[in-house]
C-alpha cells in the first residue's frame, strides 16, 4: 500500500472541509441535546423529593453506553430510517451518562456546611441552588461535558455507515479502496476536532467557574 502525499493534502485542505463542518454538526447537537437533558435531570435527582429514583435513572442512562450505536440505529430504523436523524439520536444516548453522572456527584459532593450557611444567610432552596450548588459544581460537570464531547467526536465517524455524514465518509472510503492517506487525513480531522471541543469547554470551564476553582489548562 503507498502512500501518496498529494492526495493527502487535496483530501486534507480541499475534500474535508464539507465533510469536517458535518461531523462538528454530529457533535455539537447531540452534545446540546444531551446536556440539556441530562444535566436538569440529575439536579432534580438530588432533590430529596426525588433522590430515591438516582439508581434507577442512571441505570438507564449507563444502558445507552452498553449497546453499540449502530445497534441504536438497528433498533430504531424501523422509525428514524437512514441518515442524519438515527445518528443523531446514538450519539445523543451516548452523551448522557458522562454528564449526568458528573453533575448528580458533583451537587452531591458539596458539602453540607456549605449550604447550610448559604441557608442560614436567609437563601431560598431555589437561591442555594442556583448560587451556591451549580457554581461550585461547573468544574465537575464542565469535565463530564468534555468526556462526551471527545467520546461522541470518534464515535460519529460511524455516522457515515447509515448516510450520516461527517469525516467517516473518508475515513471509510479509504478502508474500502485501501488508501492510507485518506485513512490519515480522515483520523487528523477527527482527532483536531475533538481536541477543539476539549479546549474550547477548557475555556468555558475557566470562565463559569468560581475564581478559587478556576485551574487553567
Amino acid at each position: 500500500m503507498t502512500f501518496d502525499f498529494e492526495r493527502f493534502w487535496e483530501t486534507l485542505i480541499y475534500r474535508s472541509p464539507p465533510h469536517a463542518w458535518q461531523h462538528l454538526q454530529l457533535v455539537l447537537i447531540p452534545l446540546a441535546v444531551a446536556f440539556l437533558v441530562a444535566f436538569p435531570v440529575a439536579i432534580l435527582l438530588t432533590r430529596p423529593r426525588f433522590s430515591r429514583y438516582a439508581d434507577r435513572v442512571m441505570a438507564v442512562f449507563s444502558s445507552g453506553q452498553t449497546i453499540p450505536p449502530l445497534a441504536v440505529i438497528a433498533i430504531f430504523f424501523p422509525f428514524l430510517g437512514l441518515g442524519r436523524r438515527p445518528a443523531l439520536f446514538a450519539l445523543t444516548i451516548y452523551a448522557l451518562l458522562p454528564i449526568a453522572r458528573n453533575t448528580l456527584a458533583a451537587i452531591k459532593g458539596i458539602s453540607p456546611e456549605v449550604k447550610e450557611a448559604a441557608r442560614g444567610m436567609g437563601m431560598s432552596p431555589w437561591q442555594v441552588l442556583t448560587r451556591v450548588e451549580i457554581p461550585l459544581s461547573v468544574p465537575v460537570v464542565m469535565a463530564g461535558i468534555k468526556v462526551s464531547a471527545v467520546l461522541i467526536s470518534g464515535t460519529a465517524a460511524l455516522g457515515a455507515l447509515i448516510g450520516g455524514g461527517g469525516m467517516g465518509a473518508v475515513l471509510f472510503a479509504g478502508i474500502n479502496f485501501f488508501r492510507v492517506e485518506l485513512i490519515l487525513a480522515g483520523t487528523l480531522v477527527i482527532a483536531g476536532i475533538a481536541i477543539a471541543f476539549d479546549r474550547m469547554l477548557s475555556l468555558i470551564d475557566y470562565l463559569l467557574s468560581p475564581a478559587n476553582l478556576r485551574i487553567r489548562s
